[in-house]
């Protein structure tokens, strides 16, 4: 990895996160515990962009459908990183 794209992964990853910080409280609570049991448990396969982008991208139409984190993932939030983590390998 060279410095640009060092520099540009971390511009997407500051942007990820204004994104998510912009999200209701429940969704940043729930983001942060998908994003501690994922790279706790292995890192999610990215095509150029920052790891767990597609949950901010998911996250952001729920809380825009006037839904509850809980209700998109269901009430075990490991179950539902395990099942992501699973998708990913395939």
């Amino acid at each position: 990895m060279g410095i640009q794209e060092a520099i540009e992964g971390k511009k997407q990853w500051r942007a990820q996160m204004a994104r998510v910080k912009a999200l209701p409280p429940d969704y940043r609570i729930v983001y942060k515990e998908i994003q501690k049991y994922v790279f706790k448990v292995g890192v999610l396969e990215s095509l150029g962009e920052p790891p767990l982008s597609g949950i901010a991208d998911f996250f952001e139409e729920g809380a825009a459908a006037g839904k509850g984190a809980l209700e998109l993932i269901g009430a075990d939030v490991a179950a539902f990183c395990d099942d992501l983590l699973e998708e990913s390998r395939t």
